[in-house]
C-alpha cells in the first residue's frame, strides 16, 4: 500500500491554511494516510472546535470509499442506494470537505478533510490542498 508522505501532507496542509486565510475563514485541516489514520492536522486560530472531528471524519470517509465525502452524501440520501451508510464505520460525514488524494498513477494514497466554513468553502480549500500536491 502506497501512502502519502508526512512532508507532502504538511505541504498541502500549508496550502490549505493559506487558502482559508485568504477567504478569512479559520479552518481545521486533516490529512489521513491510505489506511485512514491521521497523518497531519492543523487547526487555525479561532477555528470551530466542533470542526476538528468533522475534518478528520471527512478525510476518513473519503479514504474509506475513495470518493469525495459529498458524493457519499448524494448516494446516501433517503431515496439513495446506500441510505444510512453514514452510521457505519464509527460515523461518516456525508457532506462536502473530504477529498481522496491520488498519486501520479491514480492510486489513492490518502485523503484530506477540511471543516470550519460552509460546505462549499470547505470543498474549495480541500481542492486547493489537492492542487498543491
Amino acid at each position: 500500500m502506497t501512502n502519502i508522505s508526512l512532508d507532502t501532507a504538511a505541504r498541502i496542509t500549508a496550502a490549505g491554511i493559506k487558502a482559508a486565510a485568504a477567504i478569512e475563514t479559520p479552518m481545521n485541516i486533516a490529512i489521513v494516510d491510505a489506511a485512514g489514520h491521521l497523518l497531519h492536522f492543523a487547526r487555525m486560530q479561532d477555528a470551530l472546535l466542533g470542526s476538528i472531528d468533522l475534518a478528520q471524519r471527512k478525510a476518513k470517509t473519503s479514504i474509506l470509499f475513495h470518493m469525495p465525502s459529498a458524493l457519499l452524501g448524494t448516494l446516501s440520501r433517503p431515496d439513495g442506494p446506500i441510505y444510512g451508510i453514514e452510521l457505519s464505520n464509527d460515523g461518516l460525514v456525508s457532506f462536502g470537505g473530504g477529498l481522496p488524494i491520488a498519486d501520479a498513477e491514480g492510486r489513492v494514497i490518502g485523503a484530506v478533510g477540511v471543516s470550519g466554513g460552509t460546505a462549499d468553502q470547505d470543498v474549495e480549500v480541500a481542492q486547493v490542498c489537492l492542487t498543491a500536491l
